[in-house]
């Protein structure tokens, strides 16, 4: 079985820069590490591949120090990786990325399952997976709780519903956006790290694909765009309240509603 997982490098914390003129975070300027959602995703197909057999590949799209995600997911034991990294990409939104990914994977060949995890933590939209599914043209399931079992052409899947949680199978080839609850992510392997240290990684850019507009890709090809982001502001300033329960408690509540914590009563 041929397993393909979607990851990403995303900024480490809240301190990212951000490009003042196309307001998109400057993520060869930001500490990066790899998405948190990401893990179970690569999780999920490892154990896929130790159950049913196959390979396990990563690809990601970034700038070329994305690398460094793909060789943290060699040391969980991933096979292969692919990097998509072009200057005519940057500034993508959720439809110019996923048109990007879908050529990737069209190039990269056929695969049986593709995974993802439930959304990326600078962005939070949960978007890209489905958005990568239409492309491909194959059917897509979010919110997986469980992969029960694969064969027949089928995938067999517990999906998180808002008021149930529903058992589907779907028809293979197919895309799964897995949540936390999925499995537990392995810590990498430093015998792992070092045995991979100089696996081949393969790049590929806009020449590789066989939809080469570039009003597709990148901030051409992206109908929405950011008007405005700023990194949030932090503060260390504290005050020390006395009185009693009553007072105290009524002093809190109204901290929290000017403050926009809670909405007035």
């Amino acid at each position: 079985m041929k397993l393909l997982v979607c990851i990403k490098q995303v900024p480490g914390g809240g301190k990212a820069e951000i490009d003042p003129e196309t307001g998109v975070i400057k993520r060869d300027a930001s500490d990066a590490k790899m998405n948190p959602y990401d893990l179970y995703a690569i999780e999920a197909a490892l154990r896929l591949k130790e159950q049913y057999g196959g390979t396990v590949r990563v690809l990601t799209m970034g700038p070329p120090q994305a690398e460094n995600v793909i060789r943290e997911a060699f040391s969980m034991g991933a096979d292969e990786g692919a990097l998509l990294t072009d200057r005519r990409f940057a500034g993508s939104d959720v439809l110019a990325t996923g048109m990007a990914l879908a050529q990737a994977v069209k190039a990269l060949g056929h695969f049986d399952l593709l995974l993802c995890g439930r959304q990326t933590t600078d962005g939070d939209t949960a978007q890209v997976g489905p958005e990568l599914a239409e492309h491909l043209g194959i059917p897509s399931a979010a919110g997986i709780l469980e992969i029960q079992s694969v064969g027949g052409g089928h995938v067999t899947v517990k999906m998180d519903m808002p008021t149930t949680v529903e058992t589907v199978r779907i028809t293979l080839p197919a895309l799964l956006c897995v949540e936390k609850d999925v499995c537990v992510p392995r810590l990498p392997s430093y015998v792992k790290k070092k045995a991979t240290a100089q696996r081949e990684i393969r790049v590929l850019t806009l020449d590789d694909f066989a939809e080469r507009d570039e009003a597709l890709f990148g901030l051409f090809g992206s109908p929405t765009n950011v008007r405005r982001i700023f990194p949030p502001e932090s503060t260390d300033g504290r005050e020390i309240w006395q009185g009693d329960a009553d007072e105290l408690a009524e002093r809190l509540h109204t901290a929290l509603v000017n403050g926009r914590f809670v909405e007035r009563t």
